[in-house]
């Protein structure tokens, strides 16, 4: 446990959430410990924003959450130089000032909803690389909020009033997962973010969002991510989430190779995330029904 009163700057919060582990090995450290499903990086700004910590903190591992707490006193509000900083390093939330925070407090934070989800995920996969013009943010926003309530590629199509195979093009010309990946992907990030945040059954939780039962939720979860609804229940944030999608996507050839490289570059990350290697072998669990980058129903989504 921390000592009272005087937290490092850096700490990690993981499963299962029951204490803090100071940061003392840097970057170094955050990619042997940080890299686990629902993890978060605590950056303690006590006495200010110092540059090594900065580099850490922009350089930690894609999928580890980050948590701000601010330095005491009403100065940070008028502070223009640190909020910048801050919301450079994209936070998942940041806090006022405390002497010792609170494990559960922390804990809650990071499973707390995002007020946008569609901002928040498409914020994130372009701070991991993915390069986005405005046309394809807008989209992608409209098919995380669509996925609410729509269950097919069809519908989606359908409702922003593009043919699939246009749909589809548009995608997979920018080297990112086709769009009926992203649809249900973001239906599956929902049901993750619920079960966190209830006391719902798999069942109830699947229900939501179009899945018939407990099992098609589970095998569509572990096809896309590799993690079972479970997994998503104990493993709090979504960030972590997002990042084991992208990696089973990269390791299946659906991503540009230069985002791959980005993606998959630490082999130690592939395996901790259920991959089997970086270099675009075939996870085992996902069947030959997901078609392969450049084919035609690939392209159709």
């Amino acid at each position: 446990m921390l000592p009272p009163n005087h937290p490092p700057a850096l700490s990690l919060l993981t499963h299962p959430y029951g204490s803090l582990i100071p940061v003392t090995g840097g970057k170094r450290q955050l990619r042997s410990d940080g890299r686990g499903p629902g993890s978060a990086l605590v950056w303690c700004l006590r006495t200010g924003a110092h540059e090594h910590d900065i580099s850490v903190v922009r350089d930690r591992p894609g999928g580890l959450a980050l948590i701000v707490v601010l330095p005491p006193g009403s100065a940070p509000a008028s502070d223009a130089r640190l909020l910048t900083t801050v919301d450079s390093v994209r936070p998942a939330a940041v806090l006022p000032f405390h002497p010792e925070p609170d494990v559960d407090d922390l804990a809650a934070l990071l499973r707390r909803p995002p007020e946008d989800l569609a901002v928040e995920v498409t914020d994130y996969v372009a701070w991991r690389g993915l390069k986005l013009d405005r046309e394809t943010v807008h989209l992608i926003r409209r098919i995380v909020a669509l996925s609410a309530d729509l269950r097919s590629i069809t519908a989606l199509c359908r409702s922003l009033y593009m043919s699939r195979r246009a749909l589809g093009r548009r995608f997979v010309a920018r080297g990112l997962p086709v769009p009926s990946h992203w649809l249900h992907f973001a239906r599956l990030l929902r049901v993750a973010i619920r079960l966190q945040n209830t006391e719902d059954s798999v069942l109830a939780a699947g229900f939501e969002v179009g899945y018939p039962d407990a099992f098609s939720l589970s095998n569509q979860m572990v096809r896309l991510t590799g993690y079972r609804p479970s997994d998503a229940r104990a493993f709090l944030g979504w960030e972590w989430l997002v990042e084991a999608w992208l990696r089973r996507e990269a390791d299946e050839g659906a991503l540009a190779p230069d985002l791959t490289l980005d993606i998959l570059a630490d082999p130690g990350a592939a395996m901790v995330l259920g991959l089997r290697s970086p270099v675009g072998m075939v996870a085992e669990s996902v069947p030959d029904t997901l078609p392969s980058q450049g084919s035609p129903e690939k392209a159709a989504g």
